[in-house]
């Protein structure tokens, strides 16, 4: 029996040798935990680190640290001379346009009435009467503004500064200063002509140049 056999035991529970079984501690598992942990705290922060490097030095970390919004940098196209001279193009003058004065109701005198005051106001006459049978009693609104087709950003919204609400309506004529203010059946009067000149200044305001593109790198 070895003398490290305690006394009284034997057989299976004898322990043969001269030396003491070394008994190791387990590990805790909770420190295994905290360690896995960690490493991927570590991890996380050297990729975060590594993509603000990249920003500084392309440039994207600046504009963003600042606050300020990525600058458009998209091509646009140029404004082609002509539609830069027609933006800037002023309507014709009151005393450019012809008006003909139609009157499309059942009532009698509008048409002559009307005629005189826009005379007043520095328009152009041309024939005063009853309308066509295309338009007679069938013109419900205030008024109907007919002209040619180029007459749409000119003469028609200058005449239409003295009658609010006209409808406007383009035919084949040729001549794009000559119109018709056709007077339908709900019209009462023309704009007061302080109601008319502040809206005929607002119409002859020069319009505001389009801003610039960003500078791009």
């Amino acid at each position: 029996m070895s003398m490290l056999t305690p006394p009284g035991m034997g057989g299976k529970y004898r322990i043969t040798g001269d030396k003491y079984p070394r008994m190791r501690r387990g590990r805790p598992r909770g420190r295994i935990v905290l360690a896995v942990v960690a490493s991927v705290a570590v991890l996380g922060l050297i990729g975060w680190g590594s993509l603000q490097l990249v920003d500084v030095f392309t440039g994207g970390g600046t504009a963003k640290a600042a606050g300020a919004a990525p600058a458009d940098c998209t091509k646009r196209p140029e404004a082609s001379a002509s539609s830069t001279a027609s933006a800037g193009r002023k309507p014709p003058a009151p005393k450019q346009i012809k008006v003909n004065v139609l009157n499309a109701t059942a009532r009698g005198g509008l048409a002559k009435k009307t005629a005189d005051e826009l005379k007043k106001r520095g328009f152009s006459i041309g024939d005063v009467g009853n309308a066509t049978k295309e338009y007679d009693k069938k013109v419900k609104g205030v008024g109907l503004l007919l002209g040619a087709e180029a007459a749409t950003d000119a003469a028609l919204p200058v005449l239409g500064t003295q009658l609010t609400g006209a409808e406007q309506k383009t035919d084949t004529r040729a001549k794009p200063t000559e119109v018709d203010l056709i007077i339908g059946t709900a019209f009462k009067s023309l704009a007061t002509k302080p109601a008319a000149d502040r809206a005929l200044a607002a119409l002859n305001a020069p319009k505001p140049a389009p801003s610039s593109s960003p500078a791009c790198s």
